[in-house]
């Protein structure tokens, strides 16, 4: 029986990667100015979370993604949120579409650049924000309302707290590195944002 498993394994592994080899960002679903925007970024083939978690995400469906540094999360959640976001319909002052929590101001910064990176053809405001900087011109960002923010936990917490933001209108939310954000004791700051959400 291990034998037959082993070579069931393998074999389910070998059409797997044939999959994987001829798959492309097109067959994924993807509209044709996020497929200009991944082209442009010099990308040509979707990595393996990629082909598992953009269809799924872009069907509506829940998703817990796994996969080592470096392997293409971040485009895999951020091409589908670009996609489910659609075409700009102004959003409404001190609102917010879609939310992504991070565990650190560094990777903040960086899943913003990414939305940046791919949404340069799409219609659509983002904004990031983190603490041990001056909040102000956070607070002047959010004003406006985003359609995707970026944020830490603390500091989304205290503009929260302060009515510069209000998520009635929220669509989408990503943990991003949730298993980091527990580590790092972000446990009740997290229960207390889902606790707001819609």
């Amino acid at each position: 029986f291990a034998e037959r498993l082993i070579r069931h394994d393998q074999s389910s592994y070998a059409i797997n990667f044939a999959i994987e080899i001829h798959m492309t960002f097109e067959k994924l679903g993807l509209s044709e100015s996020l497929l200009r925007a991944v082209a442009h970024s010099g990308y040509t083939q979707p990595t393996p979370i990629q082909i598992q978690a953009i269809p799924a995400i872009l069907s509506g469906g829940d998703v817990m993604a796994a996969a080592q540094t470096g392997t293409g999360k971040t485009a895999g959640f951020v091409l589908p949120m670009l996609q489910q976001l659609g075409p700009h319909t102004r959003v409404t002052s001190g609102k917010v579409r879609a939310l992504i929590l991070t565990p650190t101001r560094e990777l903040a910064a960086q899943v913003h650049k990414s939305i940046l990176t791919y949404g340069k053809h799409e219609n659509l405001l983002s904004a990031v924000v983190f603490g041990g900087v001056n909040i102000n011109p956070q607070l002047k960002q959010l004003r406006r309302g985003v359609d995707l923010l970026v944020a830490t936990p603390g500091r989304l917490l205290d503009l929260y707290q302060q009515r510069a933001i209000g998520f009635d209108e929220i669509e989408l939310l990503v943990l991003d590195e949730a298993d980091r954000m527990l580590d790092m004791g972000f446990i009740r700051d997290i229960r207390s944002i889902l606790a707001v959400l819609p």
